[in-house]
């Protein structure tokens, strides 16, 4: 069944997401500082066609030059971040079986919603600050005109113009009376939301012998681990919610049922929990969910006995080389003997 089109926003990133390889390298922004000039004449179009984007989303992406490598920078952030969070759990946010998870509303369908669009949030709010946005630049600090900024290297991260373009580019959400829909909405304003809380003001002073007779402060964003951090914890305390019709206003509204022996009546989500509507299946073996745990790497200690879901694991040897008996000699180099040791790896069963 297709999305209408005003959700087919909603879904960008994971979708973007599943046109990668897991071998990318994420693009490094530009220093804060310098300008990097957005792509120019008809390459910003072309990169813009080559998108998974709607009819509106691709007409908006064309008419922002720069936009285009900026929602790939945001896919392959987000991608990242969600397989390090999951490096060492059953499901680790494989690309395999991701079309299959994306229409179901389990815990890790949250999760993806959440990181992508943290990850969106993030990386427009850094290419504004970085030069390679045109129609955007540097926060609005007090007092402190953009050319200013970029010269004193205090240009702050633009997280006000970048939730504000991200909710014009996400456009409406589906019909109030789609409880997926509704989870989908909450669990992309958590991941903006994760961004928001980690939102600083930096201060750098100027002056003789390091003194502050001037002191210069912009906004800017922790970095993006941090927000991962935060969104693995919303995963592992997320909540599981059905619907409710909202009398008052004439809506669906997503509910948490109270827990068995609990006293107190359900109660609506947090504005910064996730949400999820299904259990998740164990991810043990391969499915149109997940390739399963076969062959993969685990810690004897820490991770094998759950990872491997009771299969057991494979042990094997095998030699390292590293650097060893380093010296520092006259005058300016380094020198070091190669040695090598056994290093076992523990791989779970078939």
């Amino acid at each position: 069944k297709a999305w209408p089109p005003q959700l087919e926003l909603t879904r960008l990133p994971p979708l973007t997401l599943s046109s990668l390889t897991g071998r990318e390298v994420l693009t490094p922004f530009p220093g804060l500082g310098t300008a990097a000039a957005p792509a120019q004449g008809g390459a910003h179009l072309k990169q813009c066609d080559l998108l998974k984007l709607s009819r509106r989303q691709k007409q908006l992406c064309r008419r922002e030059p720069g936009l285009a490598e900026t929602l790939r920078d945001a896919a392959h952030l987000g991608l990242l971040e969600c397989q390090f969070q999951f490096r060492h759990e059953r499901w680790n946010c494989s690309l395999e079986g991701r079309t299959g998870l994306l229409k179901r509303g389990f815990k890790e369908t949250a999760f993806l919603y959440a990181v992508s669009s943290a990850a969106l949030t993030h990386t427009l709010a850094r290419a504004c600050s970085a030069g390679r946005m045109e129609r955007c630049t540097c926060d609005d600090s007090p007092g402190l005109e953009s050319r200013q900024a970029w010269q004193w290297g205090v240009c702050g991260d633009n997280l006000k113009y970048s939730t504000k373009f991200l909710s014009n580019f996400l456009g409406s959400k589906r019909g109030n009376k789609d409880l997926r829909a509704r989870a989908d909405a909450h669990n992309t304003h958590v991941g903006i939301k994760a961004v928001k809380s980690g939102l600083r003001t930096t201060c750098k002073c100027h002056g003789v012998s390091g003194s502050c007779a001037v002191r210069t402060c912009w906004k800017q964003l922790s970095p993006f681990r941090e927000t991962g951090q935060v969104l693995k914890l919303r995963y592992d305390s997320a909540v599981k919610v059905s619907s409710a019709t909202n009398e008052a206003l004439g809506r669906l509204e997503l509910w948490a049922p109270s827990r068995q022996g609990s006293p107190t009546k359900g109660l609506a989500p947090r504005s910064g929990d996730l949400v999820y509507m299904e259990d998740s299946p164990s991810f043990c073996r391969p499915s149109k969910y997940s390739p399963g745990t076969a062959g993969r790497v685990c810690s004897r200690e820490a991770s094998c006995s759950s990872l491997c879901c009771g299969r057991g694991y494979d042990t094997q040897s095998r030699l390292v080389a590293f650097s060893c008996h380093c010296q520092v000699q006259w005058c300016c180099y380094v020198e070091c003997q190669q040695c090598v040791q056994e290093e076992l790896v523990y791989t779970c069963k078939h």
